[in-house]
């Protein structure tokens, strides 16, 4: 999708909405960059927004007033997920581009909706999906692209966080809040994308959480390439990294990554090398806001782009409606049920 772009001629202006404990996360990031400038704070409660604003910076609770008043060229939304449709909406409508958190929306239906309107307004709207990037992660992708063709990648994922709160209450906790993660950055290692899925979720005896708290995956994804995904967000001791465990089996050898160290390759067939891909863009949020910020000012397609995210959101759908039938169940026929 093309969409409009922002000269270069300085720092890009941002108005921040959300003022909890991750949008002082990405105030402290755009701080620290040279590409951004927090401009403004919006939260529904203003004594909030004043508490995480930096010194000098409006606050205020209507992103429509507040933006108004400070010349902002862009949104980063860092409500939660119930909000992002309303908020994302209202920004788009003030022909601002939006960096939205993830999940691209809190259902997969307003999902499609604000890509529509991403669509309509001509404008970027791109999903920060922080654990892309990580230096680790684009070292096993380059690694596994020197492999030929692959056939598996394991994807391994043993936490046990006490969080309290929504989490241990909502249904499907370690799908719905995490999997988003593990499962667009296996589309990012792979250049693949998803077809179909079998999936089982179900809660050990001992679990602290209402929803199933543990799951098994298996995702057919282009190429004819499978993706086996497990994990559980109770299983104490010997834990995975937060980026898990991975296994890449290819045609001439194997990539591991043990989410956080350095990558380790066989190579079977003599003379493979890995592949080269683009350049690293920053850790972390460092990351995001520099993919959107590059976007934004020479018309490529980031990393997220709404329409791309879209179908990371689809692959948990499409897992949660196999678990729930305990059926196959084809990732565009999820979408397609969602567009409707």
């Amino acid at each position: 999708m093309s969409f409009r772009t922002i000269a270069d001629d300085g720092p890009l202006r941002l108005a921040v909405v959300g003022a909890g404990q991750m949008g002082r996360a990405w105030l402290q990031a755009i701080q620290r960059s040279a590409l951004a400038e927090v401009r403004c704070v919006v939260d529904a409660d203003e004594a909030a927004a004043r508490a995480a604003a930096p010194d000098g910076v409006v606050t205020g609770t209507s992103l429509t007033e507040v933006a108004r008043g400070c010349a902002v060229d862009a949104v980063v939304d860092v409500t939660a997920p119930v909000a992002h449709l309303p908020v994302t909406l209202e920004a788009l409508e003030l022909g601002l581009p939006v960096l939205g958190e993830k999940p691209l929306a809190a259902t997969l239906p307003e999902a499609v909706k604000l890509v529509r309107a991403a669509e309509d307004a001509g404008e970027l709207f791109m999903v920060s999906q922080n654990r892309r990037f990580h230096p680790g992660l684009w070292r096993l992708k380059r690694m596994a692209a020197g492999l030929g063709r692959v056939g598996i990648l394991t994807h391994e994922f043993f936490k046990a966080p006490h969080f309290g709160g929504f989490r241990e209450e909502m249904d499907h906790p370690l799908v719905l809040d995490m999997a988003i993660h593990n499962f667009d950055a296996a589309r990012f290692v792979l250049d693949a994308d998803p077809i179909a899925v079998y999936c089982e979720e179900f809660n050990p005896s001992w679990s602290w959480y209402a929803g199933d708290a543990a799951t098994t995956a298996v995702f057919e994804m282009t190429g004819g390439i499978r993706f086996i995904y497990t994990g559980s967000w109770c299983s104490p001791g010997l834990e995975t990294s937060w980026n898990s465990n991975w296994r890449v089996s290819a045609e001439h050898g194997t990539a591991t990554w043990d989410g956080g160290g350095e990558p380790e390759t066989e190579v079977l067939r003599e003379g493979a090398e890995p592949a080269g891909t683009a350049a690293y863009p920053g850790d972390d949020l460092q990351g995001s806001l520099a993919e959107f910020v590059n976007a934004l000012r020479t018309g490529d397609t980031p990393m997220g782009e709404c329409h791309d995210n879209l179908r990371s959101l689809a692959m948990v759908h499409a897992a949660i409606a196999s678990a729930e039938s305990r059926t196959r169940v084809r990732v565009e026929e999820v979408l397609r049920d969602a567009g409707a």
